[in-house]
């Protein structure tokens, strides 16, 4: 199934120029569609299309521009949410019920009304579904025998929501900015339902339309997704049936580009409008050309190295602290993340509640050698290391298999796509991984749920954490941000998410290196393309040519 497309969203491409846009050689001087956008992405990090299931960085902007949630993260305000398909809500006395009043005569894509049933039934499927991103409803005490009733419509326009504790409410609302709670439309999908036999995939007797949403389409964002061929392209068409601004752009297409020399070079033609992986250096010639112009904004995501604690050697306390120092952050920061990025050794990125700008290593290999030998490997061992093949990871990559060689670790860099290294990673079969982290909702809670809470370490965990990933069993750090999460004096939780970074720092198996600051260049005919906090926030509906 994956990469095909169903029948009835295959792409009706408006000539032999557009087609000639996607799939051929450009001409020297080119020019893109007036009425559409053209952006050069890595994309192979896509799996999947179902909001449900999909837990990826491209995947989460495709999944904000063509599906809508109850409530958003105001971009221009991240402390506040806004209404999606909500037009409002109350919280009772107890601070357990939320109550969300739709807004009315609202359509999906397909035509379909919006009901507070297709929300109900959108947060059953996620919750029964399973996938990764259902711990993010889950975690409000959701199971697939109570998700009907904790969750539920109790007339066409109202959607009451409980939880099992009282939360700060705005960890809840921020959690339902989070894709995993798109609104879907249940009439749509129901006619692709499967009929499935329980087991580790699938907890219940049918898949919710999970085969065919992977592929297929049922939202109501400003755009609807016409077709996605993985590794290839993704198409975005205008959704006439948004209740919002409507889209000035007929279309959108994110043409899959890895290199960045090729998405300049391409952007200098004029084949595309946006360029959105350059590396330090194409960026800044870019900058400096009449013709094009450059934006950028930081973003709540954070890459690192994480080391499997699978792994008897790299379980070691002292080889953990040891890899701490045997990463060039200077070098890295001055040349490989230049302007793309800032060194940034906590889990929380600045900009969220509680988040430390401490960052007290540095590159030591004398101190890393006698940690190493204290762990018993005075000599160095052999590892792996899974690295997605697009930069700047690579080049991070190979910087720190230069670095820890000086110290005997020798690190056999295993290049693969987004898919292939997410996949080995989930299944937790890695030595060591290198990966990015975007924040699910704006709230420190997103990352120290991930990063410091692995309540079940079993291979068959609900709980998929980064910390259930490396194995890294922490009953300790996992109560201590269950606490931080039910604290609803903001003064004191931002101290507990201090406290908690200061015990990651020093004990974890991961070694934050950068926050990203997202960037892209951009054709100056190009205008209101802004990049937002977050990677579902990149909005794509005000753009114009």
């Amino acid at each position: 199934m994956m990469g095909k497309t169903h029948g009835r969203f295959r792409m009706a491409l408006a000539g032999a120029a557009m087609s000639a846009l996607i799939f051929a050689a450009a001409p020297a001087v080119a020019e893109t569609p007036a009425d559409t956008l053209v952006q050069a992405w890595a994309i192979d990090d896509i799996i999947t299309m179902d909001p449900g299931e999909a837990f990826e960085i491209s995947t989460g902007e495709i999944t904000g521009n063509t599906y809508d949630m109850l409530v958003r993260l105001d971009i221009n305000d991240t402390t506040n949410v806004v209404g999606g398909v909500a037009e409002s809500w109350t919280l009772s006395d107890d601070g357990l019920t939320y109550t969300f009043k739709l807004k009315p005569d609202l359509k999906f894509a397909s035509g379909n009304p919006i009901t507070a049933e297709d929300v109900a039934w959108s947060f059953e499927r996620a919750v029964k579904l399973n996938k990764s991103p259902a711990f993010i409803l889950q975690q409000f005490g959701l199971t697939g025998d109570n998700v009907t009733e904790k969750a539920k419509a109790t007339d066409p326009l109202t959607f009451v929501f409980t939880v099992d504790q009282a939360y700060a409410p705005s960890f809840v609302l921020n959690c339902l900015t989070a894709t995993v709670a798109a609104v879907v439309d249940s009439k749509l999908v129901k006619e692709h339902v499967a009929a499935v036999t329980p087991s580790d995939e699938y907890m219940f007797d049918n898949d919710f339309g999970n085969d065919w949403l992977k592929t297929n389409y049922a939202g109501s964002g400003p755009f609807k997704l016409r077709e996605w061929r993985a590794n290839e392209v993704v198409v975005l068409e205008r959704n006439d049936n948004y209740y919002g601004p409507k889209p000035a752009l007929l279309r959108v297409i994110y043409r899959h580009v890895k290199e960045s020399a090729t998405q300049r070079l391409m952007l200098e033609k004029g084949d595309i409008d946006v360029a959105r992986n350059l590396e330090p250096g194409d960026y800044e010639a870019v900058s400096q050309n009449a013709d094009l112009a450059t934006t950028s904004a930081p973003k709540g995501t954070v890459y690192y190295i994480s080391l499997n604690q699978k792994n008897p050697t790299l379980a070691k306390p002292e080889v953990r602290e040891a890899f701490k120092w045997l990463v060039d952050y200077d070098a890295i920061g001055s040349t490989l993340i230049k302007g793309i990025g800032e060194i940034h050794q906590n889990f929380l990125p600045k900009g969220v509640l509680g988040a430390s700008e401490d960052n007290p290593y540095k590159l030591d290999v004398a101190k890393a050698k006698e940690l190493l030998a204290k762990a018993g490997s005075p000599d160095g061992f052999n590892v792996t290391m899974d690295v997605r093949s697009s930069q700047p990871v690579t080049g991070i990559a190979e910087s720190i298999q230069q670095t820890t060689g000086q110290a005997g670790i020798k690190i056999e860099i295993i290049p693969g796509d987004g898919k292939q290294t997410l996949t080995k990673y989930r299944a937790r079969n890695h030595d060591i991984y290198i990966g990015q982290w975007g924040v699910d909702y704006w709230d420190p809670n997103s990352n120290a749920e991930t990063f410091t809470s692995n309540p079940d370490n079993a291979d068959d965990s609900p709980n998929k954490t980064l910390a259930w990933r490396n194995a890294w069993d922490v009953p300790e750090l996992t109560a201590a941000t269950k606490a931080a999460l039910l604290e609803r004096d903001n003064a004191k939780r931002a101290d507990m998410y201090k406290e908690l970074q200061k015990t990651f720092l020093e004990t974890s198996p991961f070694v934050l290196i950068f926050q990203q600051t997202e960037v892209a260049g951009l054709r100056n005919t190009i205008k209101g393309y802004k990049l937002g906090p977050t990677f579902d926030t990149n909005f794509v509906g005000p753009v114009t040519k």
